[in-house]
């Protein structure tokens, strides 16, 4: 019984986790996806990287955790490469947090 009980606050546990990090990775694959799209248009300056970054924002609603303000915006051999990096918190129960570090990139074709 003791083993029982054990396996299901393991699973709990787990499952608690997964359910608190899921948003914060679909968010994640959400700004990999927009930053591609406005890569591959490959903008001619940073600030209109920084603008269609922040239409795509206002399309997409999980979009919360950066702005325009946010991205790397660079050429390298006439490529247009957007860079992205950002932490997020996750509350599991009120003293312990994890934290997650996301980065990620865009370029040009």
């Amino acid at each position: 019984m003791i083993g029982l009980l054990f396996w299901a606050i393991l699973v709990a546990f787990v499952a608690l986790i997964v359910v608190r990090v899921l948003p914060t990775v679909n968010e994640y694959s959400t700004i990999v996806r927009a930053v591609n799209k406005i890569a591959k248009e490959a903008p001619a300056t940073v600030a209109q990287a920084r603008d269609a970054f922040e239409k795509q924002k206002e399309i997409e609603y999980s979009i919360a955790s950066i702005g325009g303000k946010d991205l790397q915006v660079t050429k390298e051999n006439d490529k247009v490469v957007i860079r992205f990096a950002y932490d997020k918190e996750v509350e599991v129960f009120e003293p312990v947090f994890l934290l997650i570090k996301y980065r990620g990139e865009g370029r040009s074709n």
